[in-house]
């Protein structure tokens, strides 16, 4: 009796410690276990080191017992996943999807409700997530809250902006762990709806920096039928604690069994370019769920838009511009923008300079009267405005060989927009739209729901889903952020889900490191439509009271059509500002969209980055460089080109006096024959860029 007792105690510890995982390559390691009290808990070593501690695992119920005690270990197994496989649109032809997987199967004593835990070693990091299988004794549940922890080594610098359960739409803020506080920002900012719940909340994803120089990065992946996570702060202990957000009444998310949550992501290395070149977000998505993606295509556009941000023209056709005049009769006033007349004028543009298509937004009644209110019927999204001829604009871009590009803004009225979706969808279908930039400016409505919350990620997630049905693609602004859904569903080709270009116009705009920090964040669960392209940078020039600009240089616009990975890619400037600078505007023009392969040659968040890609099918490759409010010299091997080729390099530099405040305009073009075996000196003024293309010489 005395050694069977032995042999149980054994048997105990063994499940509560034998329990591991570790990256391919050996240098990422995640350790599991049970407390004592049946806790779950986690750990992950980089290179041995510790970067997360132990750390708590588990889920709140509403009315039912708490999932995060009094567990035992039930089972576990481990496998290794290898795969190439073919993104429709993106940074590389192949991404390779390779990792080592751990299930845990754990069921909680008293009542015996069953949860797995699945997690998966990539080289670059760790995910993690929560699987509820079917079972008799968990059907239906409400999550209340997220026990998930992760417990820091050190009070590294911090990347963050606040967690606003209605808006990602801040600048960055440069850190230690220690000195987040919501209420030392600015709020006058340019947001119109915030909520943010406290003074230590920070969205993800979170990027840091250890004093010993190890990147971290936390985030999310395939965050489906779930609520967005943001991170409480604990700013003493350097510890991050799941903050789900919720519904109207509190209520976190509805499931059923089976079902899992998203996954925990957290990426670690030493280098800078392991992060922001990652492609583990997209390979915790399922594959694409489109049998036929021949449809799905990139596009680089122009619009009619940069002209109402600057003032030079309205949305509405009443030309009143504060969106807040009820009844007001329809009569022109001769400054709206959505105008046959307008939008043929950017057809001819397009076709002139080889884009793809025409953005208009504008173009349907209802802007008169829409904003900050709980409005409900705004927008029918199918009657235009009397000066939009619909069905001529159609038949004169298709003689042009233009796409257009459909703009439904539903002013928070998520409601309304899916009860219109599907005769908004024909009506893109019978004047061949092939996409639709999506709008959620202001309240949500239902009434008390966030653009975090479970009911508007399941809202973002059908409108992608239900335009792929109608062959569709979807550009998404103001949603929730990313999470790699793209991979699924192909057709949702870009969002926002941050800081635009636009806040450069009305606001205090981005400061000039915000361009080197996104790609570290907001880019990691898929393409942003930043919006580049701005040559006019001072809004003085279109009205000589005003102090706003553009917080970059114009070479640095050019270079961020390299930087700001985005299949559908806009020349955001007005039209005549870019027959002002033709040579400039040439690497627009010339740019590609779409890629076979990207290098990300030197990276550091806040400071720099450069990129350089090859263009899908082609033998041609472009550089962009982009460096903070500080000049940057620097020197690149251009080792990523094919060997025994030569190329013409033309490179758009700043000037020697260039400076994104003092003068941000100054540039100048230059060419040179390079090969594999060449190096180009780099010197890039303060808030300054580069951006070369490379020519094959047949």
């Amino acid at each position: 009796m005395k050694y069977l007792v032995s042999l149980l105690f054994v048997f105990t510890i063994s499940m509560l410690r034998a329990q591991n995982v570790q990256s391919p390559s050996g240098k990422i390691a995640v350790d599991f276990k049970l407390t004592t009290n049946g806790q779950p808990i986690y750990s992950v070593k980089y290179k041995d080191k510790a970067v997360v501690k132990e750390s708590a695992l588990g889920i709140k119920l509403k009315e039912k017992p708490a999932l995060d005690a009094n567990f035992e270990i039930a089972g576990s197994k481990s496998t290794t996943f290898n795969e190439l496989w073919k993104p429709v649109l993106g940074e590389q032809a192949n991404i390779v999807n390779h990792y080592n997987e751990l299930i845990v199967s754990l069921i909680q004593k008293e009542t015996h409700v069953k949860m797995n835990i699945i997690f998966r070693a990539f080289d670059e990091g760790v995910a993690f997530r929560y699987d509820f299988p079917k079972q008799a004794d968990l059907n239906y549940f409400i999550i209340s809250d997220e026990v998930t922890q992760f417990n820091l080594t050190d009070n590294n610098k911090v990347f963050w902006i606040p967690g606003d359960f209605d808006s990602n739409e801040y600048e960055y803020n440069e850190t230690k762990f220690s000195e987040i506080d919501n209420s030392k920002i600015n709020m006058n900012n340019g947001i119109g709806v915030k909520t943010i719940p406290g003074k230590y909340t920070v969205q993800t994803p979170l990027m840091m920096k250890s004093p010993s120089g190890l990147y971290l990065n936390i985030f999310e992946a395939a965050v489906v039928n779930y609520p967005v996570m943001h991170l409480n702060v604990d700013v003493n202990n350097f510890k991050l604690t799941a903050q789900l957000v919720p519904n109207a009444i509190g209520d976190k998310a509805y499931l059923q069994t089976p079902c899992v949550s998203p996954w925990r992501t957290i990426m670690v290395s030493d280098d800078a370019r392991d992060i922001v070149s990652s492609k583990m977000i997209l390979n915790l998505n399922e594959p694409s769920k489109i049998d036929d993606t021949s449809w799905i295509k990139p596009m680089k556009y122009v619009g009619i838009w940069w002209e109402m941000h600057v003032g030079k023209s309205t949305w509405d056709y009443a030309g009143s511009q504060n969106a807040t005049n009820f009844g007001t009769k329809l009569e022109a006033s001769g400054r709206h923008g959505a105008t046959t007349e307008n939008t043929k004028r950017y057809i001819d543009f397009a076709a002139k300079n080889g884009f793809d298509g025409v953005l208009v937004e504008g173009w349907d009644v209802g802007w008169e009267d829409w904003s900050g209110n709980w409005k409900e019927d705004v927008f029918d999204f199918t009657t235009p405005y009397p000066d939009f001829d619909i069905a001529a604009i159609s038949a004169y871009a298709k003689s042009k060989n233009v796409k257009m590009i459909m703009h439904h803004e539903t002013s928070g009225s998520v409601a309304n927009y899916e009860r219109h979706l599907d005769r908004a969808f024909d009506l893109m279908k019978k004047y061949d739209y092939p996409a639709v930039k999506t709008g959620y400016v202001g309240k949500i409505i239902p009434r008390g729901e966030f653009h975090d919350g479970q009911t508007m990620v399941n809202h973002f997630n059908f409108v992608a889903r239900r335009a792929a049905d109608y062959k569709l693609m979807v550009n998404s602004h103001e949603s929730s952020h990313p999470t790699g859904y793209g991979r699924t569903y192909p057709n949702y080709v870009a969002a926002e889900a941050a800081r635009g270009t636009e806040f450069n116009a009305w606001s205090i705009g981005n400061p000039p490191m915000h361009e080197t920090i996104l790609p570290f964040t907001r880019l990691l669960g898929g393409p942003m439509d930043y919006t580049p392209g701005i040559f006019e940078i001072k809004m003085s020039y279109y009205d000589k009271n005003k102090t706003e600009q553009v917080h970059t240089t114009l070479a640095k616009q050019l270079a961020l059509y390299v930087t700001m990975y985005s299949p559908i890619q806009m020349a955001a400037d007005l039209l005549e500002n870019y027959e002002k600078y033709p040579d400039a505007f040439q690497f627009i023009k010339d740019v590609a969209v779409d890629w076979d392969d990207s290098k990300y040659l030197q990276a550091e968040p806040g400071d720099y980055l450069t990129i350089a890609r090859k263009a899908k099918g082609k033998e041609s490759w472009f550089l962009g460089a982009i460096t903070d409010e500080n000049a940057r010299k620097t020197e690149i091997k251009l080792d990523f080109l094919s060997k025994g080729k030569k190329y013409k390099a033309i490179i758009y530099e700043d000037a020697k006096d260039a400076d994104w405040k003092k003068n941000p305009m100054a540039y100048k073009i230059k060419t040179m024959i390079v090969t594999n075996k060449s190096k180009i000196r780099l010197n890039l003024a303060p808030g300054g860029g580069t951006a070369i293309s490379f020519e094959l010489i047949n």
